[in-house]
């Protein structure tokens, strides 16, 4: 009999990694009959309502150098991307526990693996927006396309390293998984996604300063808009370095506490 070819650990690795896509592509896609529709109109909606407020705000009507509506699009398309990581991919270990019967299957790679799902989703969200802005003749095709890819990326590199930090903390910690949802709509607010930073007064802005997303959406947007003048202050180096570091502690805290998240 011939023996069967042996597989190194890259390939072992991979064909888990493409089996486990498939399954969370399946489980997300199909979870109900809308499931994939409601992934391009949540956007939409938030958009709508904040267009509908904008009578009310009339401090936030002028955006310099954008149009509010591709400016609100980006922003929350932007945001959306490191909600989605941190929160599904979060909850990751537990959704996929019953595999690590397979002795290939690690907790890090549902995690690894779900973040690779969500941000092709949201990549694929932002691209149909963008399209669709321009059958309405919206100004928001990108005026440096590379810039934009890169600072997108950054921003998945950023919500993969905040997913793997809270995967191990609420399953080591359940009882944590509710106080970590809630920062979801702080960090909606004060993140700039609705509201321009530069329009918070100067002492609340120099604290919003130290949150990445901040740096990251506003260069984002600065890809997009060639006219758009973002906040003073915003930094690469500080928006990379927080995302290399989120993601190496994610992992080392995988490497640490791996036994304990399969016997949880």
């Amino acid at each position: 009999m011939a023996q069967a070819a042996v597989r190194n650990p890259w390939q072992v690795t991979l064909h888990v990694w493409y089996a486990l896509f498939l399954r969370e592509l399946t489980a997300r896609v199909t979870a109900d009959r809308v499931a994939w529709l409601w992934l391009l109109l949540e956007p939409i909606a938030h958009v709508l309502i904040m267009a509908g407020l904008r009578t009310l705000i009339g401090r936030i009507r002028l955006i310099p150098g954008a149009d509010f509506i591709p400016w609100l699009i980006v922003g929350i398309t932007t945001f959306f991307l490191f909600r989605n990581l941190m929160t599904r991919g979060m909850s990751a270990i537990d959704a996929n526990r019953a595999l690590f019967a397979y002795r290939q299957v690690r907790p890090a790679d549902t995690v690894l693996v779900r973040c690779a799902l969500e941000g092709m989703l949201s990549t694929t969200v932002i691209l149909i927006m963008v399209v669709l802005l321009n059958l309405l003749n919206y100004e928001i095709l990108p005026h440096d396309p590379l810039s934009v890819m890169g600072y997108w990326m950054l921003m998945w590199a950023f919500g993969i390293g905040i997913a793997l930090i809270f995967s191990v903390v609420v399953t080591v910690f359940p009882e944590s998984k509710k106080f970590i949802s809630m920062l979801t709509m702080p960090l909606y607010l004060l993140s700039g996604v609705m509201i321009p930073i530069q329009y918070f007064p100067t002492e609340v802005r120099y604290y919003l300063m130290f949150n990445p997303l901040v740096h990251i959406l506003e260069f984002v947007r600065a890809g997009f808009f060639e006219a758009y003048r973002t906040v003073d202050g915003i930094s690469l180096l500080y928006a990379t370095w927080w995302s290399l570091g989120a993601l190496a502690l994610g992992l080392l805290m995988h490497v640490r506490y791996k036994f304990r998240l399969m016997a949880q």
